[in-house]
């Protein structure tokens, strides 16, 4: 039998989540399985990604599973997140899932994205949330956004937002755009403080291409809040859906709608007696 190896995610600056870690880390060695820290210099092939943390936490250890093309499990501490387990657990719990497999999986598409300056790529990458070009300074930010080829609108602004379905209740949310189902498979747009008359966020086709040309003197790229990009005048963003996708690993199967009210703590009580 080969050996099976597992890489954890630990957000150190939380004792419950060392605790966690220490616990699982034990139970899975009595079970032959070597767990790894994202910190080891030597990592070998692993079956999965094990996350202890927040959302935050999770986009860090999504860099490794969709390099890696392994599932991703996040247990969010503290706070419900939109990508962790929702359901109440022990660690033993966690630690008896990853022994026997026992998980089930949950595709996202993911967002690709090109730099280009002077007509050449200087820039590519990916974000599971969301891409977000923003000002630097005090001045707000021209840009002028393009669908497919075509002129959409140009927006001084604070900045704008492409968002995937599961970034739909990240940043995009906290701006003002709508809540995707994970399922739906489409794009989010919408510009942040623009001096526009027309400044709602779309709903867009996952096979178009967002274009968006920056018309002033600089501003930031942002993929996750991880992987920043300065930008120029004159330099050109492609957004598109990504090839790829990731798989997050959940304990259980759960519906969409029950995290929305987890999360948000929505009024259902007494609903039909319930």
């Amino acid at each position: 039998m080969s050996q099976r190896n597992v890489l954890i995610f630990v957000n150190s600056a939380r004792a419950e989540a060392k605790n966690a870690s220490e616990t699982i880390i034990s139970k899975l060695s009595k079970a032959n399985i070597k767990a790894f820290s994202s910190t080891d210099s030597s990592i070998p092939a692993v079956e999965l990604v094990l996350v202890l943390g927040g959302d935050g936490t999770i986009l860090r250890g999504a860099e490794y599973a969709v390099a890696h093309n392994v599932p991703l499990l996040g247990i969010n501490l503290g706070h419900v997140g939109f990508m962790a387990e929702v359901e109440a657990f022990t660690y033993e719990d966690v630690a008896e899932a990853v022994i026997n497999k026992d998980y089930v999986s949950d595709e996202r598409m993911i967002l690709s994205f090109e730099v280009k300056r002077n007509g050449s790529i200087i820039e590519s990458g990916w974000a599971l949330n969301e891409v977000s070009i923003e000002r630097k300074s005090t001045t707000m930010v021209e840009l002028f956004v393009q669908i497919d080829n075509r002129p959409l609108s140009r927006w001084g602004c604070d900045g704008i937002i492409c968002a995937t379905p599961t970034g739909s209740t990240a940043y995009a949310f906290s701006a003002g755009g709508p809540v995707l189902w994970p399922e739906v498979q489409a794009l989010v747009l919408l510009p942040i403080a623009a001096h526009a008359l027309f400044a709602k966020p779309m709903v867009i086709a996952p096979s178009s291409t967002i274009g968006i040309a920056i018309e002033s003197s600089d501003a930031s790229l942002s993929a996750d809040a991880l992987r920043k990009i300065e930008l120029k005048k004159d330099d050109e963003v492609a957004i598109t859906k990504s090839g790829t996708q990731i798989t997050l690993a959940h304990l259980k199967s759960t519906i969409f709608t029950d995290r929305l009210v987890a999360k948000f703590k929505l009024p259902v009580e007494g609903w039909r007696g319930e």
